[in-house]
């Protein structure tokens, strides 16, 4: 049974995601931008907890990956939407490019998108991402 806070913490990451697709739909919007962005770190928090964000966030061997996705939010506030935007697509690709092979590797019994996730091409692409043999997801 899932908690309550995993319940709004799921639902604030949602309302996160989709007020960025509307902030770079809308020709990067700062405001629905900015707004994206404290859903979703909030969502985070709420999803998987206060120490175990604190801990995600504060590892040694992810600081690239860190500082420039929270360097990204920062220009995003700052009204700089692109530039934020880029680094915050390489900080997250940075955190979470572990776990693309293993989300990838789950969807390959769905109905379409399990179709194009076998062909060579796109496993080769996500398995790119894992880095070692040992996948463990991010968090």
């Amino acid at each position: 049974m899932l908690s309550d806070n995993t319940k709004i913490g799921t639902g604030l990451l949602m309302l996160g995601c989709i007020f960025l697709f509307l902030g770079v739909l809308f020709f990067f919007d700062s405001a629905l931008l900015a707004l994206g962005d404290l859903l979703f770190l909030v969502g985070l928090t709420l999803t998987i907890g206060f120490s175990r964000t604190v801990r995600f966030f504060s590892r040694k061997d992810r600081i690239r990956g860190i500082l420039s996705f929270f360097g990204g939010i920062v220009l995003v506030m700052m009204r700089w939407p692109i530039l934020g935007m880029i680094l915050q697509l390489y900080g997250l690709i940075y955190l979470f490019g572990q776990f693309f092979p293993i989300a990838a590797q789950s969807m390959k019994d769905t109905p379409v998108i399990g179709t194009i996730l076998s062909m060579p091409a796109v496993e080769n692409f996500f398995a790119s991402f894992g880095g070692s043999g040992t996948r463990r997801a991010p968090v």
